[in-house]
């Protein structure tokens, strides 16, 4: 760690340079605008989602890219190829891979699925790319698109169509930028196998509105779970840490909602990044879900050490008590999740 440019608080990461209340206190976003260029050009990917005004426009997610004649959208997966949205997979292919997990598996919302108490497997998805680009990444390996292996739609749906697969969960990265192959993918399980397959989601939620009502609807059909991923509720905190502003997934979120009253389809967590995702942020975002309904679960997620803030430790114990009794002032279901990192903390 290092001491914050402002306040010379010590507890401070050092791709960010400010502290918390430092950084939710800024005016001028200039400051933290370029955080993430060390990141970007160390993966080789665009510094910030392209606007050309002529360009080739993508809608998969927020960020909206407009492409140039060659250039590659924020995620990477995509281009303008000769005035032609063009994706990096081959036709009828993502870019992703799959491998089997025993159920129970340590998946974000095992403590309250009904899957989770079933005997098979869970087909996990991992998708390269993503639409964000978070300095605290779990899963840095999405970034190696170049490197990335290609699955064709027709090898995925065999795969979760074996008569021991109990469910299929999308992740990475996340799955937004190839959400078109995960639709087409998921319909076509969600038929062949006479609806037994479990479809579920693990994102940051910043999709195109549409595609991930889309999404939401074949998870409630098939008794499956849609995760968000709420990072961070404080605008600058979020742009910080993400890359990219993070509005539409609590839009998303809200609108997914209204269509899933039961309490299980629907869940959230937040990464309780230390220092940084603090009781101030786990107030906000508790108090937003307990708006929306009081009974969705909310998981509060322990942080080890990676990618570009690999300086900061476990989240502290104190930390963790703090939001764990802040979101429990909300919401009916709260838990800590990865809770196993706690040996390891302050």
């Amino acid at each position: 760690m290092t001491k914050c440019r402002r306040c010379e608080s010590p507890f401070t990461a050092r791709a960010i340079g400010f502290c918390a209340d430092c950084l939710r206190s800024l005016t001028d976003r200039t400051e933290i605008a370029h955080l993430h260029n060390p990141d970007r050009q160390a993966c080789g990917l665009p510094l910030k989602p392209p606007t050309s005004p002529n360009g080739k426009s993508c809608v998969l997610c927020a960020n909206a890219c407009r492409m140039a004649p060659g250039e590659r959208g924020f995620c990477g997966l995509h281009c303008n190829e000769n005035g032609r949205l063009a994706h990096h997979a081959p036709e009828g292919s993502a870019l992703a891979y799959t491998y089997r997990d025993p159920l129970p598996t340590n998946c974000c919302a095992a403590w309250f699925c009904a899957g989770s108490n079933e005997r098979g497997y869970n087909l996990a998805v991992f998708f390269y790319g993503c639409n964000f680009d978070c300095l605290f990444c779990q899963n840095a390996s999405h970034k190696e698109i170049a490197r990335a292996p290609a699955i064709g739609e027709d090898d995925m749906v065999h795969a979760a169509l074996e008569p021991d697969v109990r469910c299929v969960c999308y992740f990475g990265g996340s799955p937004e930028p190839q959400m078109a192959y995960a639709l087409r993918a998921s319909e076509r399980i969600i038929e062949k196998s006479g609806n037994s397959k479990r479809i579920c989601w693990e994102w940051n939620g910043c999709g195109n509105p549409e595609l991930v009502e889309r999404a939401a609807d074949l998870s409630r059909k098939s008794g499956g779970v849609i995760k968000f991923d709420l990072k961070a509720r404080n605008p600058n905190m979020a742009l910080a840490l993400c890359g990219v502003d993070n509005a539409r997934s609590f839009e998303n979120f809200s609108r997914v909602a209204k269509t899933l009253p039961d309490g299980n389809t629907l869940t959230a967590t937040t990464l309780l990044v230390p220092y940084y995702v603090d009781v101030e942020e786990v107030s906000a975002i508790a108090r937003f879900i307990a708006d929306v309904n009081p009974a969705i679960p909310y998981s509060l997620l322990i942080f080890h050490p990676d990618f570009f803030m690999d300086d900061l430790p476990v989240t502290p114990k104190k930390q963790v008590d703090e939001c764990y009794r802040a979101a429990r002032r909300h919401l009916e279901r709260v838990n800590i999740g990865n809770i196993h990192l706690l040996r390891y903390a302050e």
